[in-house]
């Protein structure tokens, strides 16, 4: 069976730095759960190429949007980058993924930690009602390189989120510096969220690169948290399409 692709009309491509833009695109309604991501493509020298982009907005919105960044010799992400207002792409019209909150066991604390581009589900989870009924605290931590990179604060700031950034390449007032699995081994991301990391009352969900995913893992059940799995309550919720 071929796959069903819509028909989307570029509204916005914002700039965030040289290399992070966020495509906004009306015209494709999809059915989807904050979380979750679809490919988006183009057609190139006679190909569809397509890539994985997590939503930023939440379902209710019409109007979809992608983060994205970069990848200098990729066929796809310097293209979408260069798209203008009025441009056209296609959207894949099978949403799919895992890091939503249906998968969630419920806690006390809901830790949502991204490195880079990976802050993308998080941001459209936060833009819904769900994690604010259902949990009393909602930490949201960030990981990039440099300050630049730390995008959508306005939106994040909006929300009742505890907002904790980690600046790796340079030293910025109010960050953390380093690693995330450094900050979660030594006690630092605990003491800047204000809030206990344990197995008893925290789920942590994890998105962004595969060494980061790999470390902080080790590092949450080196606490006593294990992965979480349908048929095995955890407290760890990890996905990667990188």
């Amino acid at each position: 069976m071929s796959d069903k692709w819509l028909r989307g009309t570029v509204i916005e491509n914002r700039k965030w730095t040289e290399n992070l833009f966020s495509l906004r695109v009306e015209g494709a309604a999809l059915g989807f759960e904050a979380g979750q991501f679809v490919r988006i493509a183009l057609d190139i020298n006679g190909e569809r190429v397509a890539r994985a982009f997590s939503f930023v907005n939440p379902p209710q919105d019409p109007v979809l949007e992608f983060y994205g960044v970069i990848v200098p010799e990729g066929p796809l992400s310097p293209r979408l980058a260069k798209l203008r207002a009025g441009d056209s792409l296609y959207i894949a019209g099978n949403p799919a993924g895992f890091l939503t909150l249906s998968e969630v066991p419920d806690a006390e604390t809901l830790w949502l930690v991204a490195t880079g581009t990976g802050l993308a589900p998080f941001v459209s989870i936060l833009r819904t009602e769900a994690p604010w009924r259902r949990f009393r605290n909602v930490v949201l931590v960030h990981a990039v390189r440099h300050a630049s990179e730390l995008t959508y604060q306005d939106l994040i700031r909006q929300t009742p989120a505890r907002y904790v950034t980690v600046v790796s390449r340079e030293a910025v007032a109010g960050s953390l510096t380093g690693r995330i699995p450094a900050a979660i081994a030594d006690g630092r991301l605990e003491q800047a969220a204000g809030l206990k990391l344990a197995a008893e009352t925290s789920h942590v969900m994890l998105c962004g690169n595969p060494q980061m995913l790999r470390d902080a893992t080790a590092a949450l059940i080196a606490r006593g948290m294990r992965k979480h799995r349908r048929r095995a309550s955890g407290h760890i919720t990890v996905e990667s399409f990188w």
